[in-house]
Order: structure tokens, then sequence, then C-alpha cells
């Protein structure tokens, strides 16, 4: 019996400490929520913000209306009359400087002056200085003009040519041999008429171009002969070495009586 009371001391005292040692435990941890609770500060509430004000709409401003005071008319002012300015006369233009022009019966004709080509027809050039010189004129299928011009010193000079115009003005100092004897004079030829002047009143003649029958030359010999259509007939011949000088004018009035044949047609 006394070992038994003997074991049952020892487990009510470690009881007790267990349950000493709880209850130290749950004050502690008490004591740990308090203080935590102390320390932290308690949230504060959302204030609430006032309504927003509403002004009254403020009253717009009542006009303040100013008489206007009538208008016054100032005095009339006497106008001055205007002095009027003396017209200038203009003055007068340069003198235009010298000019060729050349016009011709054919257009795109070439125009050389002193053999210098200036262009094709209608031409105006103010390539060509004042004085002399020497103009030619050429087109296809036509016979070349020849022309000397005096270039003004002002102004335009002004030249017409006429490639299908019969142009013929030739001339010859020939000798008229008669059956006895001979006499001299000039043989001269136009689109017009073919004339013989001279001294020998009797011997002279003249009769239209178109009604020369015969008109032929011998080199060699040095003759011309000329025959009027239902006429006489005339051998000339002049008295230099050759013939070239009535060659020529048998060339030209040839070349004269073909173009106006050519025109007939």
């Amino acid at each position: 019996m006394a070992v038994l009371s003997h074991d049952h001391e020892p487990r009510s005292g470690g009881i007790g400490k267990v349950l000493a040692i709880g209850a130290g435990v749950v004050a502690l941890l008490a004591a740990g929520y308090i203080g935590v609770t102390m320390l932290t500060p308690a949230p504060e509430k959302p204030r609430a913000e006032p309504p927003p004000r509403i002004e009254a709409p403020k009253a717009a401003p009542t006009p303040v209306v100013r008489e206007t005071p009538p208008a016054v008319e100032p005095p009339p002012v006497k106008s001055r009359p205007k002095k009027e300015k003396p017209v200038e006369a203009a003055p007068a233009p340069p003198p235009a400087g010298p000019a060729l022009v050349v016009d011709t019966d054919i257009a795109g004709a070439s125009v050389f002056v002193d053999r210098r080509y200036l262009g094709t027809t209608p031409l105006r050039t103010t390539e060509v200085t004042p004085g002399t010189h020497q103009l030619n004129v050429s087109a296809t299928g036509e016979e070349g003009l020849a022309q000397t011009i005096d270039i003004a010193a002002t102004g335009d000079t002004s030249v017409s040519l006429r490639f299908r115009e019969v142009r013929l003005n030739a001339s010859v100092a020939v000798v008229h041999k008669h059956t006895l004897g001979a006499c001299e004079g000039t043989l001269t030829a136009t689109p017009g008429a073919v004339t013989y002047d001279t001294p020998n009143k009797k011997d002279a003649f003249s009769f239209p171009l178109k009604d020369l029958e015969v008109f032929a030359i011998d080199y060699l010999k040095k003759e011309l002969k000329v025959k009027q259509r239902g006429g006489k007939t005339w051998n000339f011949t002049d008295r230099a070495e050759n013939a070239d000088k009535l060659f020529v004018f048998h060339r030209d009035v040839t070349k004269a009586r073909e173009k106006m044949a050519a025109q007939a047609k």
C-alpha cells in the first residue's frame, strides 16, 4: 500500500506543471495581441465630401443704349481748277535702218547678194549695207535673174522680179551688108519689137518681135540673118574680130521668143 501511494504523487505534480505552462503561453499570446492592437492605428473613415455647389446663372447685363448724335455735314470745299499740263509731243521714231526687200512671182526663190546667200523670197533682210550691190535670184526650172541694186542709207529698198515675165533688152552694133555697099547702125530687140536704127533712114526698120520669121546666126561666117514674116531679109555682121557679140544677141532674143511661145500655149 505504501508503494501505491508513492507512485500517485508524481502524476498529480506533472499535470500541474503542464497546466501552468499552458496558462503562461495563453497569457503571453493574449498580451501580444493586446499590444499589437494598441499599437496599430485604427483605419480612418472616409470623409464625406459635400455635394457640388450649383450656382444660379447670372443674368445678362442690361445693354446700355447710347443715343447717336446727328451727323454734321462738313462745309463744302471749293475745288480749285486744275492746271492742265502741256501735252508734250511724242519723240519722233528713229529712222529705220537700211533693208532690202525682194519679191518674186515664184515663192521660195533663192536670193544672193554679192554671191552671199541671204534666204528665199519673199525676203526682207538688213544684212546688206548701203551702196551698190549685185543681186542674183534663182528658182528651180527658171532662168536666173541678175540685177544691180543700190541700197538706200535708210528705209527699205524694194526689188520685184518676175521669172515668168519675158525680159528682153538686147542691142548690138552691126553692119548691114547691101548688094552694093553697107551701112552701120544698132540692132535692138525688146519683147515688143525688133528695131534697126541707122543714119540711112531708107534702111531702118522696126516690126513686132512675134513677126520675126527667120532669126539665125552663122558664127564662122560672122553673119546674123533677120527676116520679117512676109517681108524682107537682112544680113548683119559687125566689125569685131569674132562673132561673140552677135552670138549673145541671138541667144538672148531666142530665149525670149521661146518663153513667149510657151506662155502663149
